[in-house]
């Protein structure tokens, strides 16, 4: 099957219902994209798909076929994506930073979808975990990207 991922075509040869996330890390090497719990619950493993963020541990690569999928080592060609990583850095988010490639990547699809959220659409928004408990930190990074462009908060 052929995916498109970063802007990339890749040919790969994988049974339909093997889960994107082990496409992404073990087929194609990108191993930003990182294992959590399997159960689509802790959203270490977040990707987007078509503007999307998607849990990949749960989708079936098959699913994929026909769409965009993006990753965190590609978040950066994003115009949002390259403001949230500089938030996340402005704000030191990560302390393991294992989940954070998932948060990064729920972060950009939330404001790119939504480029002056709430706090509830925020909250709604970012369901990913963080063992380190880092969710000040980004919910300031958060927080700082959703201020209206020369208006006032």
């Amino acid at each position: 099957m052929k995916l498109q991922i970063n802007q990339q075509t890749y040919d790969v040869d994988v049974a339909e219902d093997t889960p994107l996330l082990w496409v992404i890390r073990d087929n194609l090497g990108l191993t930003g994209t990182k294992y959590g719990c399997g159960l689509a619950q802790c959203g270490a493993c977040s990707v987007l798909v078509d503007g999307e963020v998607v849990r990949s541990c749960v989708m079936p690569a098959v699913s994929a076929v026909g769409k965009q999928i993006t990753t965190i080592e590609a978040i950066e060609q994003d115009d949002v994506g390259k403001r949230v990583v500089q938030a996340w850095v402005n704000h030191q988010v990560p302390q393991c930073g294992y989940c954070q490639s998932g948060q990064v990547m729920a972060a950009t699809a939330l404001l790119k979808a939504t480029p002056n959220p709430s706090r509830d659409e925020i909250t709604a928004a970012i369901s990913n975990l963080c063992r380190c408990g880092t969710y000040n930190a980004i919910d300031a990074a958060i927080d700082e990207l959703a201020k209206p462009v020369g208006g006032n908060a």
